[in-house]
């Protein structure tokens, strides 16, 4: 199996381990605004890989994280005059019925950044010894300058790294940074906003250290895929990289990097600051979840999607002829032979998981099935094996 890891920028070979599980960490949500088609489709590309990975005979040990400790889940609860507490409660209700409605598997470990506190101030402790962190009035920040590699997944200079980074968060004007670039391990934080105890004062934990924290406590101090969107790439993952490696002693901390390409809608990028989403919950009811997933897997998880609603609706019939396809019955002519299709269908997701392609033969399998059994063919292999693919893939064929 062929997966690209952004770091290297190349098609590499995944070879599944024999002796223990593939572990795969997924950068979640941040529990406002949930759960959208952006947010969807990074999910499903994921739920699609673990589920092929299983196909294919291995375990697979999954830890996907809430990030219920950030500004903007602060600034949302605030607006709304809630708990930041409650709006986290409701948001991830909601995200965990989307996941069932939508037909994602629940990941094995659910952690909240909140309840993981603990597990992040020793790593953190542990960089200040090594000289890439350095503590001013309370706040502990890294050292990008201590680490040659740092960003090196982004392919970007300087300047464009800082340009980003601000454009994602970064405060370039703190006046207890050495460096503008420096990224938050810990901060006394907002007035109003939660502290926990540390050894540098009350605070709380800054973004990046959470998931550190959080993929080696449930998955270890090496990982074999890290996902998330397309917008992780710089700086959320290289951050995790920088802060992991000196740590754990381990390197690559994570094998294989993959991203999902970005959503967009009519022609702006789909996000919470510029409030153009559709929810999941909106386009399970208009086109259910068979058809969210193959309108949403048709094109390749790396590429960006634009989603377009009239599009989408176009693949309600698209699913109601795979469900055709696997009950229809036939007669006891010439049998239907699938096996070729089956064989170009895992073709298509060894090659870094080309599930446009995959999709392409599946509809034509299923078209020839719906004939054959039209003509009075014994289709009872053919429907077997749509069955297997359709589920492996994901759809409920409900």
């Amino acid at each position: 199996m062929q997966l690209f890891n952004s770091l290297s920028r190349e098609r590499e070979p995944f070879v599944i381990p024999l002796n223990r599980p593939v572990t795969m960490y997924v950068c979640g949500v941040t529990p406002y605004d949930t759960t959208h088609i952006g947010h969807a489709r990074t999910f499903l590309t994921f739920d699609v890989l673990r589920r092929y990975v299983r196909f294919k005979g291995a375990t697979i040990r999954y830890c996907q994280n809430v990030t219920d400790v950030d500004d903007p889940l602060f600034e949302r609860a605030r607006r709304d005059g809630m708990d930041w507490r409650d709006l986290t409660e409701q948001q991830v209700r909601q995200l965990v019925q989307d996941y069932a409605d939508l037909n994602i598997e629940a990941p094995d470990f659910f952690p909240r950044a909140s309840a993981e506190i603990d597990a992040m101030l020793p790593i953190i402790d542990r960089l200040l010894q090594l000289d890439h962190a350095y503590v001013v009035a309370g706040n502990v920040y890294f050292s990008v300058r201590s680490d040659p590699d740092f960003g090196r997944m982004a392919r970007m200079g300087y300047d464009e790294l800082l340009a980003v980074a601000n454009q994602r968060g970064n405060n370039p004007h703190d006046p207890n940074k050495r460096d503008p670039l420096d990224f938050v391990l810990w901060q006394t934080g907002n007035p109003g906003d939660p502290t926990w105890e540390s050894p540098w004062g009350l605070g709380r934990p800054g973004w990046h250290i959470e998931c550190s924290a959080m993929a080696t406590k449930y998955l270890g101090d090496q990982i074999d895929i890290h996902g998330g969107g397309a917008d992780l790439i710089f700086p959320h993952h290289p951050c995790e990289i920088a802060q992991t490696e000196p740590v754990t002693g381990k390197k690559p901390f994570v094998h294989f990097w993959m991203h999902a390409g970005l959503v967009w809608l009519d022609g702006e990028k789909m996000s919470k600051s510029l409030g153009n989403l559709i929810f999941a919950r909106e386009a399970l009811r208009e086109l259910g979840a068979d058809a969210i997933r193959w309108y949403l897997l048709c094109e390749h998880y790396r590429e960006e999607f634009d989603y377009n609603r009239v599009a989408a609706a176009r693949h309600v019939a698209i699913t109601q002829q795979l469900r055709e396809a696997t009950t229809t019955s036939g007669g006891a002519g010439s049998p239907l032979d699938l096996s070729r299709g089956r064989e170009e269908v895992l073709a298509a997701m060894d090659d870094d998981l080309n599930t446009p392609a995959a999709l392409a033969v599946l509809h034509i399998m299923s078209l020839e099935t719906i004939a054959a059994a039209s003509e009075g063919r014994d289709v009872s292999a053919a429907t077997t094996t749509l069955r297997e693919l359709a589920l492996m893939l994901g759809f409920t064929l409900r």
